[in-house]
């Protein structure tokens, strides 16, 4: 198969689909407003362009990334060289999600291809315009025995799932991940798991609060927050709550205006499920902002919702909507008893001037990444890995780290015939002591 060994046929594949991409953005841009109304700004902004400049960076180092890595020997093989070969897994199976639907497709799948795998991309059912669209761009590109788009709704995807796969990556929810990773398990089929979770973000009383609020309010409403990064609660250190409050109103009017459900840049939820599921969060709430849904729209406005029960519906699992909960706290072992009820999040956030009390967060917490003083800018750096752990996921991709998750890396050492020394061969006789001094020696 050509694109199993032929790094240029990799690289040509991916112009091709790099221009591909190109032609059919407005197609993209409109399908992703069809689906949930998606303003064009965060379809350019968190989708066209992410896959636009990842495409440009992997063309220009998928050379570099693919050649063979010579590291230093072991001194017991003296003389040798050794390698590290990247080798494709085989064929792969990437299930995309609804909630960046272009994006969350296209990226694995571009590193599946550079690495030199056949790939099926299942997109997702609930939002047919992109998925359709995603399909027409595959099926442009592609040799259909190198890549194919299956689309369809569940009962395909556990079709899928029933056959053998060299390697799967999934996005979506927890609980259908675990179903993925009980499929694999059947033919011991690696995985990449991009998963979820409850991701808190503390803001302490050092913290420059209009900007907090500012930071916090983007991260949290882009894309209807329907962002599996975005700040799932707050937890307020109680000496500026208020303020705090008063700052997240007014920068959610500010984006949104009066009446979001008319602002061209507030999305929807994307179906009539998602929205029962959020709409029942907010009952029996108190509501600081918000609260007003409407399910002939699958509408939620912006909500803020003040000290939630940590076993009320809206702590309980991932919100994955535009609901905020604040909670209010006094000192970090109130932190502690919230953050550690949870599993491991995919994301934590912290505002903060207080370096040490920022570091020893960081450092206290397991978590997949985050941010000091800002929300969701991590995922954007391709230098940096992404992905979750435990509950929250597993494995990391972007960039070189895409690039090593769908290949296998095989270890060569080519031994020189120059020299052969007698001391590992039978008999053993009066070579034991010889042997222990030699491990001590370079161990």
């Amino acid at each position: 198969m050509i694109f199993k060994n032929d790094i240029n046929y990799r690289k040509e594949t991916l112009v091709k689909l790099l221009n591909c991409v190109q032609n059919h953005e407005q197609e993209i841009i409109k399908a992703l407003y069809d689906d949930f109304k998606k303003p064009a700004f965060e379809s350019v902004a968190t989708e066209t362009s992410f896959i636009l400049a990842e495409l440009k960076y992997t063309i220009k180092n998928i050379h570099n990334w693919a050649k063979p890595k010579m590291v230093l020997p072991s001194i017991f093989n003296f003389p040798s060289t050794d390698y590290i070969y990247k080798e494709p897994y085989g064929k792969v199976l990437i299930i995309a999600p609804w909630n960046y639907p272009y994006q969350l497709a296209l990226s694995p799948l571009i590193a599946a291809v550079a690495a030199g795998n056949q790939v099926v991309l299942k997109p997702s059912e609930l939002t047919p315009n992109t998925s359709r669209i995603i399909s027409k761009i595959i099926s442009e590109t592609f040799d259909k025995n190198h890549v194919t788009c299956i689309e369809g709704g569940v009962d395909v995807a556990q079709e899928l799932l029933t056959q053998r796969w060299d390697y799967i990556f999934f996005t979506g929810s927890v609980p259908v991940g675990k179903i993925v990773a009980k499929a694999a398990a059947t033919h011991l089929t690696p995985v990449t798991l991009e998963l979820g979770g409850k991701s808190p973000c503390i803001v302490d009383e050092s913290a420059n609060i209009q900007l907090a609020a500012k930071r916090i309010v983007w991260g949290k409403f882009l894309n209807a927050g329907q962002t599996c990064i975005a700040p799932d609660y707050l937890m307020v250190h109680q000496n500026v709550k208020e303020k705090l409050i008063e700052n997240l109103k007014l920068e959610i009017t500010n984006g949104y205006g009066e009446n979001p459900e008319i602002s061209p840049d507030f999305a929807r939820i994307v179906n009539e499920k998602n929205w029962n599921r959020l709409a029942a969060m907010l009952e029996n709430e108190t509501i600081l902002l918000g609260g007003k849904a409407s399910i002939e729209d699958c509408y939620i406005a912006p909500s803020l919702v003040d000290e939630p029960s940590l076993d009320s519906l809206v702590m309980q699992n991932e919100i994955f909507g535009p609901i905020l909960p604040i909670i209010s706290y006094k000192t970090e072992e109130d932190l502690d008893k919230i953050i550690s009820k949870y599993e491991k999040p995919l994301s934590l956030y912290i505002f903060s001037e207080n370096k040490s009390f920022a570091k020893r967060i960081v450092q206290n917490y397991s978590f997949g990444g985050g941010c000091i003083n800002d929300t969701l800018i991590h995922f954007t750096n391709k230098r940096l890995p992404f992905g979750g752990v435990g509950h929250s996921g597993i494995g990391a991709y972007h960039g070189k780290f895409s690039f090593a998750i769908f290949s296998h890396r095989k270890a060569v050492v080519k031994k020189g015939n120059w020299l052969d020394l007698p001391t590992r061969y039978a008999p053993y006789n009066g070579k034991l002591e010889t042997i222990k001094r030699l491990l001590k020696w370079f161990s």
